[in-house]
């Protein structure tokens, strides 16, 4: 169990959220966060919108149809989330 787990319990938008915060800096698409993740692309597709209008991941096309997407790290929200992060794993790791 990871820390956002262990603070906030298991849900989608959750690990797709830790999952791009601990691979920010990396561009990925969302069948390579399905499969990362184990979760169904399905299920990726509907919990990135939210993340996508706060303005937390920026999507980048690539070609017509390819959708790729990565932490936006100049977004105020996103930076409290991966200070956050940080310390839960610091408190967690001790």
């Amino acid at each position: 169990m990871n820390e956002f787990e262990k603070v906030f319990g298991r849900n989608a938008q959750l690990i797709v959220l830790e999952h791009l915060l601990l691979t920010r800096g990396t561009t990925t698409y969302l069948s390579g966060i399905a499969e990362e993740t184990g979760l169904s692309h399905s299920s990726v597709a509907r919990v990135i919108e939210p993340l996508l209008e706060l303005n937390i991941v920026k999507e980048l096309k690539l070609g017509k149809q390819i959708r790729t997407f990565v932490v936006n790290e100049d977004n105020e929200t996103t930076k409290l989330l991966i200070q956050f992060h940080e310390d839960l794993s610091k408190l967690f790791t001790v």
